[in-house]
């Protein structure tokens, strides 16, 4: 056996059913080895970032993860991308590159160390990956491979997830090896807090508690928690609200559920969370999209126990102080929390004030279904919430349309909803969604993309053609970079330079031919009469949807505010009104990325 058969080998024992690649001179031996293994298959692309963006959707949704074999130099790079949206939210991934033979390696002789290449497309990726993968290696001689491979497999699954790369050269592909001689890999344990003594502390707090609020955050579901959170929220009765990634946890319609939390937030979630007094933080680094750009002021009156299976998390500086820290496996906690609980936490009085909030501030406003010559995002997500099935899938790309419906699409109990949220590079969606359709055995999905984004891998529609994937594409149109434009308005004056200006489409309509996809456009609100046809058909469709090219996301916080006082800003009264804290300053130093 080969070293190439025997990589392929061990990938089927891990499970791995899937592979994205597009091959070259470099990983030429490595592909090949498909042709004797018929156990596991690959999926072609039309790009190497596109690839890593099937397998991090792909391995979001599986129940293992998936994996990118793609040629050495430019094959390699393109990578990179796609693995930064793995390494941010913790998704684990393997992705194996080619390389140049070793005889043609810089690091062959002292003579050549100094020189930028020496072998053909031959590129240092070991050391342009490392920031963002848990491990990165190349392979230096055939008899390392069972180390390097199960080494790689153990820490992309273990701890934290996340992405791991192995650089393995051209000639050692092809290099004869017996198994029974490699050397293997023996991880070390892990060490375990004391759970009971935790989980008394917590409990401890929580009875002391007249406001405690829980923020639900992705990390539950890369943990594969998902079941064990059910049981959970059956302990504690209390108000819940979730960030970005944990918006698909928790069914909308839940009397606990109040709505995500932070920059983009609910008005009811920002304020549930800011009048609290202990703030319960599961699966989520806290990180500034949740607190605003002043963490200080983010639940400032709120004892606060984070639960991380990142030590490094827990313990960064940054102003926002953390009372109880919990380093933990997500999974692991809920078990011996239901273990160790000595009673049920209820607070009626405030889950019903939350509830009040929640109805007082709803996202999907009646004006916004007023729109006559255009169509407004939110009620595009309000009719397609209650169009989907149970079921569905839905994959955002990063922009003003990843913000509507994360803000707006009602989520129901066992549907899906995500985007790349940590990296949030254009062009995530529409590979994702190709990678998350295999997974589910060629499953519906539902591609949130826009007019900028889709056209970063705009040559994947292919791909969808190819594999007659039912993949429903929503493009929605506002003429530019909405979200940048709206940065620009509120602290550029006006000035849309490279976002508006300078900026253009091509014809969807020709695009969607040229792929032979099915083309819709829907242009008003009466035109949205046709979107239950549109999404019960059988074929990819495309839907171009056009929206004011103006068109806000609201609310919003202007950086510098605490997260409670959202834009458009409140009447002031009213807002004192809805505050049982201290009112803090804007401070006007701080400024938003987009």
């Amino acid at each position: 056996m080969n070293l190439s058969d025997y990589t392929l080998k061990f990938l089927e024992e891990k499970k791995v059913k899937n592979v994205f690649l597009i091959t070259g001179g470099a990983i030429s031996f490595m592909v090949d080895a498909f042709s004797r293994n018929k156990r596991i298959k690959y999926t072609s692309v039309a790009h190497e970032q596109a690839a890593a963006m099937m397998a991090d959707s792909y391995s979001r949704l599986g129940p293992n993860f998936s994996c990118t074999m793609v040629t050495s130099g430019p094959g390699a790079t393109n990578l990179i991308t796609g693995i930064a949206c793995s390494y941010f939210d913790s998704i684990p991934s393997l992705h194996i590159c080619g390389q140049v033979n070793t005889y043609e390696q810089q690091d062959g002789h002292p003579s050549t160390k100094k020189v930028r290449q020496v072998g053909f497309q031959e590129t240092d990726i070991e050391k342009i990956s490392k920031p963002i993968t848990k491990y990165s290696y190349k392979l230096k001689n055939a008899s390392e491979i069972r180390y390097v491979l199960e080494k790689a497999y153990h820490i992309a699954t273990s701890g934290r997830p996340g992405p791991v790369l192995i650089d393995i050269p051209m000639d050692l592909q092809k290099v004869q090896i017996n198994p029974k001689k490699l050397k293997s890999f023996k991880p070390n344990k892990d060490k375990t807090p004391n759970y009971r003594s935790v989980i008394g502390k917590i409990e401890s707090l929580l009875r002391k508690s007249k406001k405690p609020v829980i923020i639900l955050g992705g990390g539950i579901k890369y943990g594969k928690a998902e079941s064990n959170l059910s049981n959970f929220l059956k302990i504690l009765k209390v108000p819940i609200v979730t960030t970005w990634s944990g918006v698909d946890l928790i069914d909308y319609n839940n009397k606990f559920y109040i709505g995500n939390v932070g920059v983009y937030g609910s008005r009811a979630a920002n304020f549930t969370v800011q009048n609290s007094d202990l703030i319960l933080c599961l699966g989520t680094r806290l990180d500034t999209r949740i607190t605003g750009g002043v963490p200080k002021s983010f639940a400032r009156k709120a004892k606060k126990i984070v639960v991380d299976i990142d030590k490094y998390e827990l313990g960064k500086k940054r102003g926002l102080k953390i009372d109880l820290k919990v380093n933990s496996h997500i999974k692991t906690f809920f078990q011996n929390y239901d273990r160790f609980k000595k009673e049920i936490i209820t607070c009626n009085n405030w889950v019903l004030r939350c509830n009040d909030w929640k109805k007082k501030y709803p996202i999907v406003l009646k004006e916004f279904f007023k729109e006559k010559n255009y169509v407004n995002p939110y009620v595009l997500m309000d009719k397609l919430s209650n169009i989907l099935s149970k079921k569905d899938i839905i994959i955002a790309d990063d922009g003003g349309h990843l913000t509507w419906a994360i803000q707006s699409f009602k989520v129901r109990f066992g549907q899906k909803l995500f985007s790349a949220f940590g990296n949030s590079p254009m062009g995530y969606s529409l590979p994702a969604s190709i990678g998350a359709s295999i997974a589910k055995n060629n499953k519906r999905i539902i591609c949130i993309d826009g007019d900028g984004s889709i056209q970063i891998n705009l040559q994947e529609l292919h791909t969808i053609d190819k594999l007659k994937l039912p993949i429903k594409i929503f493009i929605l149109n506002n003429n530019g970079y909405g979200i940048i434009k709206q940065f620009q308005e509120l602290y550029l004056g006006k000035r849309y330079e490279a976002s508006g200006k300078g900026v253009s489409n091509p014809d969807f309509k020709k695009i969607s031919q040229a792929f032979n996809i099915n083309y819709n456009i829907i242009k008003n609100h009466k035109d949205l009469k046709n979107l239950d046809k549109i999404i019960r058909s059988k074929k990819a469709e495309i839907i171009e949807v056009k929206i004011k090219d103006n068109q806000k996301i609201i609310p919003k916080l202007q950086f510098g505010n605490p997260i409670e006082d959202l834009s458009p800003l409140l009447p002031r009264k009213e807002f004192y009104d809805n505050m049982d804290i201290s009112i803090v300053k804007r401070d006007k130093r701080i400024f938003e990325a987009n």
